[in-house]
């Protein structure tokens, strides 16, 4: 299933992945640092949500 995420007082204006289960994939982000962002999304691909919000937090 797609999900797409607004975010708000960062540079991306938008997130958006699949969650399939429980395994994220196919993160983008719309607006922000590309090279970043790109990092990131390739990182996490294939973590489960539990997962990237232990790291994250």
């Amino acid at each position: 299933m797609r999900f797409i995420y607004k975010t708000k007082g960062t540079c991306s204006i938008e997130i958006s992945f699949n969650i399939d289960g429980k395994i994220v994939t196919d993160i983008v982000f719309k607006g922000g640092c590309d090279g970043n962002l790109k990092t990131i999304s390739m990182l996490i691909n294939g973590w489960t949500a539990d997962d990237i919000i232990k790291k994250c937090s």
